[in-house]
């Protein structure tokens, strides 16, 4: 799933060692664009977390899972990103040049040109 959303929280650095080694996990809290916005808590774990894109007020790209398991009785749902990057990012500028080779195009037409 994805999500664009702007950053309003960054949550502590939590970080520890469990069965598999050292682990971090960073929480942020982002809103929604729209007439009713949302607030979402989102998780990012290890090597996910690039804090030069986490700026609080610049608008995200989150792609994320949505994962829910039960712990005695109650369950509890995590969101979390795999990929995040800036949002609004300036999408890469076509070849130069192609524009220009459509407006400098001939329309004109000779009998030596015509493919029938």
């Amino acid at each position: 799933m994805q999500l664009t959303a702007k950053l309003i929280q960054l949550l502590p650095l939590q970080t520890g060692t469990g069965k598999n080694g050292q682990w971090k996990k960073q929480d942020i809290i982002v809103e929604t664009d729209g007439q009713y916005p949302k607030k979402v808590c989102v998780s990012i774990w290890g090597d996910k977390i690039n804090e030069s894109v986490l700026k609080i007020g610049s608008s995200l790209k989150i792609d994320f899972d949505v994962e829910s398991r039960e712990y005695n009785g109650r369950w509890y749902t995590d969101v979390k990103a795999w990929k995040i990057e800036a949002a609004g990012a300036a999408p890469s500028e076509a070849p130069a040049g192609k524009e220009d080779d459509f407006n400098n195009t001939s329309f004109t037409s000779s009998d030596d040109d015509l493919p029938f």
